[in-house]
């Protein structure tokens, strides 16, 4: 036990025994753990010394405080008796509620005699009709009314008679205002069905290659912006940028060589300055290279500076000259058709 700066040990003590007696009611008790708990006590702790399991006591905890609210906005003698008796798992669903609210459906349990899933219902039907910005017409937000809303509202909707007899019999219990029983009591000879409209599917995407997901880099156009424009920051897990620098970007695919790369930037080529002739006609390509990889290895291309001007070159032997990146890939512009294919048919599109 982690030892308390406001409780002595006699104190702790105290409180141990009161458990273990079972002395009080269970708001006591649940003031009890609640101390207890605060003075170090895990809820293990106190199980093993009291015997109260963690799951009471986290339900008397709670209900304790549920009924300090209803201390708060002075309920009367008569409501604080009646749930000072084993009431603990009643007040327990009123948690939801606000304060204000509590007593209010607290009021309404005790005078109906509410079972456990009865005041369930009841404290949900309230919580959500307190959320309406403007209240139904006919309705006042009182806890029997919230209930005689949701089965007017339920009611409306069913064809099965039965059903609907049992609902408008649920809300006329329930209702606190004549207007709201006026309005169920129209039901029992008003048969009409009112269609429910159900809210559309939210429109949810998975992002489930790394293809789908672009990658924004610089697109630089001078020696001088290769060494002064700095990549833009990723922040997972949807690859968000930052950019408060002026200039040109492109985003890209994620393919993985993409996205491994630790300082892509782009640039625009003439097809024709590649070291392979390979295209059937000229045109302008766009070339991503790595800055941070400027390592020479016989196996890749690299951007070189050669005479002042960047170029794309591949070389068997360490250059003499300056490399700038890595060449990661050559992105040719989007094309509909490929002439260079034509012929094959299962190319086009229908």
């Amino acid at each position: 036990m982690t030892e308390s700066s406001t409780l002595s040990q006699e104190e702790i003590s105290k409180l141990i025994s009161s458990l273990l007696q079972k002395q009080g009611t269970w708001v006591d008790w649940g003031r009890s753990c609640k101390i207890l708990q605060k003075a170090g006590y895990s809820a293990v702790q106190i199980f093993e010394e009291t015997g109260f399991q963690a799951s009471q006591q986290n339900l008397i905890m709670v209900a304790a405080s549920v009924y300090e609210s209803l201390e708060k906005y002075q309920a009367s003698e008569d409501i604080l008796r009646y749930y000072q008796g084993p009431k603990s798992d009643i007040l327990h669903e009123l948690r939801i509620l606000n304060q204000e609210n509590r007593l209010a459906a607290a009021e309404v349990a005790k005078q109906k005699s509410l079972e456990l899933d009865e005041v369930h219902d009841m404290a949900k039907a309230f919580q959500e009709f307190c959320l309406i910005s403007q209240l139904p017409e006919g309705f006042t937000k009182t806890p029997g009314d919230a209930v005689a809303y949701q089965c007017w509202k339920r009611a409306r909707q069913k064809k099965d008679l039965q059903e609907r007899s049992r609902l408008i019999a649920k809300g006329l219990r329930f209702a606190a205002s004549p207007s709201a029983r006026e309005l169920l009591e129209r039901l029992l000879i008003d048969f009409t069905v009112v269609t429910s409209k159900s809210a559309p599917l939210l429109p949810v995407y998975r992002l489930e290659q790394e293809e789908q997901m672009s990658r924004i880099v610089p697109l630089l156009s001078t020696k001088e912006e290769f060494a002064t424009v700095s990549s833009p920051e990723r922040k997972e897990p949807f690859g968000v940028v930052s950019v408060n620098l002026s200039g040109s970007f492109v985003s890209l695919p994620g393919w993985p060589v993409i996205i491994k790369a630790l300082d892509p930037v782009a640039l625009l080529f003439n097809s024709q300055e590649l070291p392979q002739k390979s295209y059937s006609k000229s045109e302008i390509v766009l070339v991503v290279v790595d800055r941070s990889s400027v390592d020479w290895e016989d196996k890749s291309y690299f951007l070189s500076e050669v005479d002042g001007n960047m170029q794309i070159a591949w070389y068997p032997e360490s250059p003499p000259n300056t490399i700038l990146g890595k060449l990661l890939l050559v992105l040719r512009p989007k094309n509909i058709l490929d002439e260079d294919n034509i012929s094959q048919p299962w190319q086009m599109d229908d």
